[in-house]
């Protein structure tokens, strides 16, 4: 049983986590409890219990709420361990750190940036975004 016990500690960590994060970035955006269960579709009670790390949601209540606080699923999924984290970027780090920016903000210079590395990733192989091989 020792191995259910841990197994019992992982998840009530990440629900921990995740739910800290949520509260959060609510607190950021200055939306109440009630304001982002309304927008992410969520009863306020079940918002609350996320917060506080007694339910760990599923990945589309995770995706609700991401829509709600304008912030990428992703980092939302990551956070409760749903999602391998990407390679480092500090690029990627300072986008999303920077407190100057708005959160749909920050997606989108996220957004074009990851397009950016994929375009010059293909180039790099050897061949042009379209499949095409590169002849420049």
């Amino acid at each position: 049983m020792p191995q259910d016990e841990n197994l019992a500690a992982v998840v009530s960590t990440a629900a921990q986590d995740i739910g800290g994060f949520i509260r959060s970035q609510r607190e950021l955006a200055q939306v109440s409890v009630r304001q982002l269960a309304e927008k992410a579709g969520v009863s306020n009670p079940y918002l609350s219990q996320i917060e506080r790390g007694l339910r760990k949601p599923s990945a589309e209540v995770l995706n609700q709420i991401a829509k709600a606080l304008r912030v990428s699923a992703d980092v939302l999924y990551v956070r409760a361990g749903l999602l391998e984290p990407s390679e480092p970027s500090e690029v990627r780090d300072a986008i999303v750190t920077d407190t100057a920016i708005t959160e749909r903000q920050k997606q989108v210079l996220l957004d074009i940036y990851t397009s950016f590395r994929e375009q010059n990733e293909a180039l790099d192989e050897g061949r042009h975004v379209d499949g095409e091989p590169a002849t420049d």
